[in-house]
């Protein structure tokens, strides 16, 4: 599609626990939190990276979502369990600066700082739910 532009505006990350993992977000990395209504049923939590108000982050348990089968839920927890369900990228203005921050406040290293070609430096962390956290810059 030429001449389409397209901007993120959200995305969804299944969590265990809300509080945790707005605890990982908001205390370690900094994020807002925003509180989101919804169509229908309770508010939802999101955060946003900040100087980044446009962008949100919802945090989501399966557990609490009602149009899952119990099958579903164990499914998606599994997968959760392996690492395998969110991935999120940021980029950051000091690699090593942010994986020290992050890895001081104890959490899970998945990859320290590593250069890669054309000089970008990058790490990983899982958060508290087993989601990817990478930071590249």
């Amino acid at each position: 599609m030429t001449g389409t532009q397209f901007k993120l505006s959200s995305c969804t990350l299944p969590v265990h626990d809300l509080g945790e993992a707005l605890g990982f977000y908001r205390d370690v990395l900094g994020f807002e939190v925003r509180q989101d209504s919804a169509p229908e049923g309770p508010p939802l939590t999101s955060v946003s990276p900040p100087g980044q108000p446009d962008v949100r982050i919802f945090l989501t348990s399966p557990a609490a979502d009602p149009d899952l089968t119990p099958a579903d839920r164990r499914a998606i927890e599994s997968l959760m369990g392996k690492g395998l369900m969110g991935r999120l990228v940021f980029t950051t203005d000091d690699c090593d600066a942010t994986f020290q921050r992050v890895e001081a406040a104890g959490a899970e290293v998945l990859q320290e700082p590593i250069s890669r070609p054309g000089g970008v430096r990058d790490c990983a962390f899982l958060d508290p739910s087993g989601n990817v956290v990478r930071f590249t810059g």
